[in-house]
């Protein structure tokens, strides 16, 4: 009965205080909200990243000389065939072209569609692909921001390509690459491999780089050795090194942003530490009565501790919420450009929920037990005060 009366006046309590605790609840959504999001954004653009390099190729090799990369000799892609424990060597064809009334970029990729490999790939992207029809003309498939740009500028069924050589390379649009994908085929066009490397001015006998497969994992290093060998005018790529490179970079923007919020944080704690240093009257006269009727000093402390457990910890649920609902339901406007970059199409994404619970966990002690430490020492000052002194 003891506890349920306590619990029943602390209730009481914060919505007596209500007013009072508006200000400090409002921030506090604010700054749970804010850091909850980077970190929703971060996890779900990993996730997706992460879960498409799975599907890449082991290695990527490039001919790289005097610190340029140069188109690689297609001879080179048989050679790596031959290397015991490859699975599978492949010449790409892949690259920019510049859309100059927007001033912007396409990502051509060129694909071999009579490989069986590369044919599975593309049918779990387009549903029905008639590969008769893809090649029967000139057709290409497209991202959902290349889609979006060719409708403001009003192309109808097609699109003229402009080579290097000046010529005209009319191509066909032949379906739209799928939702859910825009944040790794926003701006890409797929194009057969031929028609690709005639719009980049590729010459015969040449591809932009190549792929190379290894199904036993334990041999990955010994093959790395062996290609270092093969040519020494070669940039090897290795999939782990890019899985590393993008998690590096999303943990040092992801980090900047919680330097900035725990500078942020740490101004918000001396601020309210201030606030109850300098207790009000009323506040002080409370803890004076309670100590007046029989209260002792530790459920005095209890019960403010208590009082303001709840407000911070209803303002870190409702934080948590709407970054939930920003991101996953809003797309993120404003934080997903400084993410993603606004440098080319835009994007128009819908992120994935990824919602690492060890993360929120943290937050959330990193936020409450600061802000409970806080309130706690002006309070203990108060409640170990003798009530006659305080009620003078």
């Amino acid at each position: 009965m003891k506890n349920k009366n306590f619990f029943n006046f602390l209730i009481l309590l914060v919505f007596t205080h209500r007013a009072k605790h508006l200000a400090i609840f409002l921030i506090s959504i604010i700054l749970v909200a804010l850091i909850s999001a980077v970190f929703f954004i971060t996890g779900s653009i990993k996730k997706d990243l992460l879960t498409t390099l799975d599907s890449q190729a082991d290695f990527v090799l490039q001919r790289y000389e005097a610190g340029k990369v140069l188109n690689t000799p297609t001879k080179w892609v048989d050679q790596f065939t031959e290397i015991h424990g490859v699975s599978n060597s492949q010449g790409r064809v892949y690259g920019m072209h510049f859309y100059e009334p927007s001033q912007e970029y396409f990502m051509i990729v060129g694909l071999d569609f009579f490989d069986t490999q590369t044919l599975k790939t593309l049918q779990t992207l387009v549903d029905n692909v008639d590969i008769d029809k893809l090649l029967s003309k000139n057709y290409m498939i497209i991202g959902k921001g290349v889609k979006a740009l060719f409708d403001y500028y009003q192309y109808r069924g097609s699109y003229t390509f402009r080579p290097p050589d000046r010529s005209k390379v009319k191509v066909y649009f032949y379906d739209l690459l799928p939702d859910g994908t825009e944040l790794i085929t926003n701006n890409l066009i797929i194009m057969d491999i031929d028609l690709a490397r005639k719009i980049l001015g590729l010459p015969n006998g040449y591809v932009t780089d190549i792929a190379l497969e290894v199904p036993n994992k334990f041999e990955i290093q010994t093959i790395r050795t062996k290609l270092i060998i093969s040519h020494f005018n070669m940039r090897i790529i290795e999939k782990n090194d890019i899985k590393r490179y993008y998690t590096n970079l999303f943990n040092y923007k992801s980090g900047v942003f919680l330097i900035l919020y725990l500078v942020v944080l740490v101004t918000f704690f001396l601020i309210l530490y201030q606030r109850y240093s300098m207790i009000s009257n009323t506040d002080s006269k409370e803890i004076a009565l309670l100590r007046l009727v029989g209260w002792r000093i530790n459920e005095v402390i209890w019960l403010k501790i208590g009082e303001n457990f709840i407000v911070v910890f209803l303002a870190y649920l409702i934080g948590v919420i709407f970054a939930y609902l920003y991101v996953f339901y809003l797309d993120a406007p404003l934080l997903r450009d400084i993410f993603l970059g606004k440098d080319n199409l835009n994007y128009s994404i819908n992120f994935i929920p990824n919602i690492d619970i060890e993360t929120l966990g943290l937050l959330f002690l990193l936020f409450v037990i600061p802000f409970i430490l806080t309130i706690l020492v002006p309070v203990w000052k108060l409640a170990i005060t003798e009530p006659t002194e305080v009620m003078r």
